[in-house]
């Protein structure tokens, strides 16, 4: 059932708002008009990961309350590169990976965000390459950069961190730049509002300040909280790499697996930004203490793989992981390793060796202190020496290696 209520209570109710430039003026606007706002995304990557997604539920969030989100993707920031948390300068990509990239995006958003062309409040998707590519440096900055204190601009934090290091004027020029798509969208657009993470708060304030001083009209800017753990680290990361939500890059029961195993501090909090379950529901489920905090865990697995991947993976990561831990289900679906005649002749059937075939490790040598420390399992039997092999008989119904409690890969012989 659609939640009724201004979206402002709801953000803040599941744990979204971090910071607010107008937050009483902005709570009234929302309650009473249907207003555009805009999240940007710089398109680095050919996938987006689990770091965007409080973004986009932001902006589904809002949308459902229905409020017309447009995503700006970042076709001409991208090519500056945001020095926000950075300490290095961003590699610089060429137009066509930027455009491939783009495209990437829009079909991973639509599972959460509506596209319809028909619909009022529609998502549009706009690229700043097309008013930042073909931009007249002496126009720009006769209109623009008289706006911006290089003295209030080296107070903010991004700026601050990178002064010893060396900052240039390149990388300085980003905040001009968001700034600008703001003032472009709102002439557009009618674009009066922009969300996004809070390592953005200092460019986002940027270009609330230059609508206001340009266009003599009332304009915002909203802060979500960043993907952290309990002690702050940040989520998403994994021994095999970042969570994307391309399932080509993290397999969807290692996405699904990723949630099951989250830390106990950390269920409500990714119940009350990645889902949309009731805050009554998540209550009562995260209300309890210890290995009753599974259903919660099993719960909120299920439910973010599915927005992301769809029913038929969610349930299929579902049955891997039951037939995993509960001795049921379908193990099929498991991540395997079918190994061909060459494979089993160059590995001998080495344990070490699947172990790294299996991504379970990240070489022999770090497979062999596993082995040592009583972290691996084959066949649910502990291997206790280095230069264990597995049994090329007990392939064709596959052998299960386990690294730990959570590292798992089933053997077949192809």
């Amino acid at each position: 059932m659609q939640d009724m209520r201004n979206v402002y209570d709801i953000l803040e109710e599941r744990g979204f708002i971090k910071q607010m430039s107008h937050p009483d003026e902005m709570r009234e606007l929302l309650g009473k008009e249907k207003v555009t706002f805009y999240i940007g995304f710089d398109p680095t990557a050919d996938s987006l990961h689990i770091g965007h997604y409080v973004a986009l539920m932001t902006m589904a969030h809002m949308q459902r309350a229905g409020h017309r989100p447009i995503v700006l993707l970042g076709g001409g920031t991208a090519m500056i590169g945001d020095p926000s948390g950075k300490s290095d300068m961003r590699k610089m990509l060429t137009r066509e990976e930027l455009d491939y990239n783009v495209s990437r995006f829009q079909s991973q958003m639509s599972r959460l965000i509506d596209f319809s062309e028909d619909k009022e409040n529609g998502a549009i998707v706009v690229n700043n390459g097309d008013w930042l590519r073909n931009l007249n440096f002496l126009d720009f900055m006769r209109e623009i950069g008289v706006h911006f204190s290089v003295n209030r601009m080296l107070t903010f934090e991004c700026y601050k961190q990178r002064m010893e290091r060396g900052l240039t004027f390149f990388e300085m020029s980003y905040m001009l730049m968001q700034s600008y798509d703001f003032l472009m969208l709102n002439r557009k657009y009618g674009c009066v509002l922009e969300m996004g993470g809070d390592d953005q708060w200092s460019n986002m304030l940027g270009g609330a300040d230059l609508i206001r001083r340009k266009e003599q009209k009332p304009a915002y800017a909203m802060t979500t909280q960043l993907l952290t753990t309990s002690d702050g680290k940040k989520m998403g990361k994994t021994e095999k790499g970042a969570i994307f939500l391309d399932k080509e890059k993290c397999s969807v029961y290692d996405f699904y697996q990723y949630w099951r195993n989250v830390g106990d501090a950390d269920v409500k909090k990714c119940m009350l930004l990645l889902t949309f379950i009731p805050v009554e529901e998540v209550n009562r489920l995260c209300d309890v203490e210890g290995s009753a905090l599974n259903e919660a865990k099993k719960i909120l697995a299920y439910t973010i793989t599915e927005q992301v991947h769809g029913t038929e993976e969610a349930q299929k990561a579902q049955k891997a992981a039951e037939a995993l831990f509960g001795g049921g289900g379908d193990i099929s679906t498991m991540p395997t390793i079918n190994l061909t005649a060459e494979d089993i002749a160059s590995t001998g059937l080495k344990v070490t060796d699947l172990l790294v075939m299996g991504n379970l490790c990240k070489s022999k040598s770090d497979a062999r202190r596993m082995i040592e420390s009583g972290a691996v399992f084959a066949a649910d039997e502990k291997v206790t020496d280095v230069n264990a092999v597995l049994d090329e008989g007990s392939l064709t119904d596959g052998v299960i290696l386990r690294k730990g409690k959570k590292g798992f890969v089933r053997v077949l012989k192809a």
